[in-house]
């Protein structure tokens, strides 16, 4: 193989490791064939199972850049502009006696230049002409290509699709385009736009948990199946892990703009009590705004309760400045900060705990997962009763014919009714977790139209259409 032969140039913020990925593919050669020509200090990032990651990124010394610029058939400095680990410094290959050979080193992505994701393929293919993979860094609010309308997916997870189809959610791309917009603002307020998507981000990612709880949420398990072709089904928890990012965007966005608002700050200072300190109700305005500028006009009194979160920490830093108070200790100064325990689990962490459990045998996460702990306790109850009347009843056949008959059909309606109770819930469960009524009407065999009016007359538990 002749360097630079074939010129392969980069794409804009594509990993590096993607390029030589890529030179491999154009010139016909295995996988880790071209890596020769460097001399390797250790082992790409890898998943449990053994597989290299995606994400996987290589670091170069001076010698080793020039080897990549020759191989591409590209000038360092176009190498430079276009890839972001490019000109990343690793003292360790850098210095000592052997500096002046070729050394790569490999890195995770996240810990070189940040999130790195799959490229769309089919831009890809427009734009080198390759169908082949492509990994760039790209941070969570570029994730969608409106060309092509799919929601790009973190490249450091095993066995995800490398995109969500988005189409059928227009407000996915829409807040992709808004987000421009408050960046802008968030640099006029003197933040950095990362940080301000951060601090939403984690307030939003929380939410999504805590609405398997919420009986009137209607937008995300609609958005959910939707992005999941349809129907989630029985892959639901699954779907939950891979389609968040997308589904929850555009209240991403929705949430730091309301952050970035001075109105919004000031009814934060008006509920805190101003200069007159009183404690935060569930009543407070500045949450009863936030939920209607999230199209959730009965959010407000179940985020302003939600002590520990992301938002009231901002909600109290914000107080905090305004009354000329120093931070408490361990805080940053920043009202943007977010703390450890308050960033969103990632895809990757989330899938390998779901694949451990699924391994692991008797696993009822999604039960535990879906319903509330109130909801299964009182079913549990139901059924633990009815199975109570039916020992009695085959206890009480001693006697007269009929006083037995009478006996035993009291119980048997009895446990039948508790029976009934316990099903029904279970299915209000399971609708208001997200499964299709669909899907929970071929369970108990019966039509979609009946189970519909059964879980009607059991209002308020269910909010179905």
């Amino acid at each position: 193989m002749a360097a630079g032969a074939l010129r392969t140039g980069p794409l804009a913020g594509e990993l590096t490791a993607s390029l030589i990925g890529r030179v491999e593919a154009r010139y016909g050669l295995p996988a880790g064939h071209v890596l020769r020509l460097w001399t390797c200090r250790n082992s790409p990032v890898r998943h449990d199972g053994g597989g290299v990651r995606a994400d996987a990124e290589v670091v170069f010394n001076a010698a080793g850049r020039g080897v990549l610029a020759e191989l591409c058939g590209v000038k360092p400095a176009v190498l430079a502009r276009a890839l972001p680990a490019f000109a990343v410094d690793d003292p360790k290959i850098s210095n000592g006696l052997e500096a002046d050979l070729a050394q790569a080193r490999w890195r995770a992505a996240g810990t070189v230049a940040g999130p790195a994701a799959f490229g769309c393929r089919l831009c890809t293919v427009r734009r080198t002409g390759q169908v082949t993979v492509a990994v760039r860094y790209l941070p969570r609010w570029q994730r969608v290509c409106r060309r092509h309308g799919r929601w790009l997916l973190d490249a450091d997870a095993d066995q995800v699709p490398e995109h969500l189809d988005v189409r059928g959610v227009p407000e996915v791309a829409a807040a992709q385009r808004r987000w421009a917009r408050v960046a802008r603002r968030a640099v006029r307020a003197a933040a950095e736009p990362a940080k301000v998507f951060a601090l939403a981000y984690a307030v939003v990612a929380r939410w999504w948990e805590q609405a398997l709880h919420w009986e009137r949420e209607e937008i995300w398990p609609r958005r959910l199946h939707r992005v999941a072709g349809g129907n989630a089904g029985v892959d639901l928890e699954w779907w939950r892990i891979v389609g968040r990012d997308a589904v929850i965007f555009p209240e991403v966005v929705a949430v730091a703009d309301a952050l970035l608002d001075p109105a919004m700050a000031e009814l934060v200072w008006i509920d805190s009590g101003g200069k007159r300190p009183r404690p935060m109700g569930a009543d407070g305005a500045f949450c009863g705004r936030l939920g209607e500028r999230v199209g959730r006009h009965w959010l407000g009194p179940l985020a302003g309760v939600d002590y520990g979160g992301p938002l009231i920490s901002w909600m109290g830093a914000v107080v905090r400045v305004r009354r000329g108070q120093d931070m408490p200790p361990g805080y940053a100064d920043d009202p943007w900060w977010v703390r450890q325990e308050h960033q969103p689990a990632t895809m990757a962490g989330q899938l390998r705990v779901l694949g451990k459990e699924k391994r692991a045998p008797g696993s009822g996460t999604m039960w535990r997962t879906v319903v509330p702990p109130e909801q299964r306790t009182r079913i549990s109850s139901l059924i633990a009763g009815a199975e109570e009347q039916l020992l009695q009843a085959h206890g009480a056949q001693k006697g007269p014919t009929a006083e037995v008959a009478r006996q035993l059909l009291r119980s048997l309606g009895h446990s039948a009714g508790l029976i009934e109770q316990a099903w029904t819930r279970t299915a209000v469960a399971a609708v208001n977790g997200g499964v299709p009524l669909e899907e929970v009407a071929r369970w108990v065999d019966m039509s979609p139209e009946t189970l519909r009016e059964k879980l009607r007359d059991h209002r308020p538990q269910y909010d179905g259409d």
